[in-house]
């Protein structure tokens, strides 16, 4: 799934005012960090991450690896927050539409 410049802005604007629902520190990426932002991106589609300073793995790596385990997209990486997008698998429940 890909999107365009446009749709990736409004997302952006829209993960500004959301707060961080996990953190990931020095165990990296767990079995159960990747389990709990599948559930997370299944009720809200959009996520977003506080990458701990304890955590030595490069950040933009990171989130490409999330978005593969989770079949989401990386919206943005900056600074140690990570934010991802998935479309809510039923239409009728979806939240966000992108234009």
């Amino acid at each position: 799934m890909n999107i365009t410049s446009k749709q990736r802005s409004m997302l952006k604007g829209l993960a500004m005012n959301i707060d961080p629902i996990y953190q990931v520190g020095k165990n990296s990426l767990t079995p159960e960090l990747t389990e709990g932002v599948r559930e997370a991106l299944d009720k809200r589609e959009l996520v977003k991450l506080h990458v701990l300073k304890n955590n030595a793995d490069d950040k933009k790596e990171l989130a490409q690896t999330l978005a593969e385990r989770t079949g989401s997209i990386v919206v943005q990486v900056i600074g140690s927050m990570i934010v991802l997008f998935k479309y809510q698998n039923d239409a009728s429940k979806r939240k966000i539409e992108l234009k």
